[in-house]
């Protein structure tokens, strides 16, 4: 018996132990990465919104084809523990599974075959190349450079309901409106204003197990 029909997943520091961005950021120097670091824990806490800073952390890191294959990589090596177990259960307990970010989907995608993950079930945001996998912008039209982005957009996908959410960020947390839970993951980063905002707290993939399979 499942208490939830469909789960929505964040991706970075809740399926993975990273954040994507800052990732990469690191790649361009220490001051870069102190930079992007900060920007992403205002974001996430709420205290400044996501709009405000993705252009400009793009346009400062301008990642390469190669750079974000190697994050593809990062992603499935920072598995959160356990993460892999409980979709297989889910999936095999018919509980359709989603993966909502506002970070980059051709670095995401190659966590969503490692656990199991239609790619037809992944959104997150377009980046573009060149010829010579240079960095050629993004898709800026995408709802998840927004704040009410995810929100939006699990809006619009006709879900089974029950619908539970997790993540991390405060950019997960408005999707609350639009589905019947949301469980803040804080087995990577606890931010309080998440935590106060959600229906539950888990710390681990083996709690999210028990919440949804009752």
């Amino acid at each position: 018996m499942s208490r939830f029909n469909s789960v929505i997943f964040d991706v970075d520091s809740t399926l993975s132990g990273i954040e994507g961005i800052d990732w990469l950021a690191a790649l361009r120097g220490a001051e870069i990465k102190a930079w992007s670091a900060g920007l992403t824990e205002r974001a996430m806490e709420g205290k400044l919104p996501i709009e405000a800073v993705y252009v400009e952390r793009m346009h400062a890191v301008k990642p390469t084809m190669a750079e974000i294959e190697q994050l593809g990589r990062v992603y499935v090596e920072r598995i959160a523990p356990g993460a892999r177990e409980t979709l297989s259960e889910l999936r095999s307990r018919g509980v359709q599974l989603v993966m909502v970010s506002g970070g980059l989907r051709e670095a995401i995608l190659p966590l969503a075959r490692e656990l199991g993950v239609d790619e037809q079930r992944v959104h997150a945001v377009s980046v573009f190349f060149d010829e010579e996998g240079n960095y050629a912008g993004f898709d800026e039209q995408s709802l998840l450079t927004r704040q009410d982005g995810k929100r939006m957009t699990v809006r619009d996908m006709g879900l089974k309901g029950p619908i539970l959410a997790v993540g991390d960020g405060m950019t997960d947390c408005e999707i609350r409106p639009v589905v019947d839970s949301f469980a803040a993951f804080i087995g990577f980063m606890r931010r309080e204003p998440v935590v106060q905002r959600a229906d539950f707290v888990i710390e681990n993939f083996d709690q999210l197990r028990e919440l949804i399979l009752e």
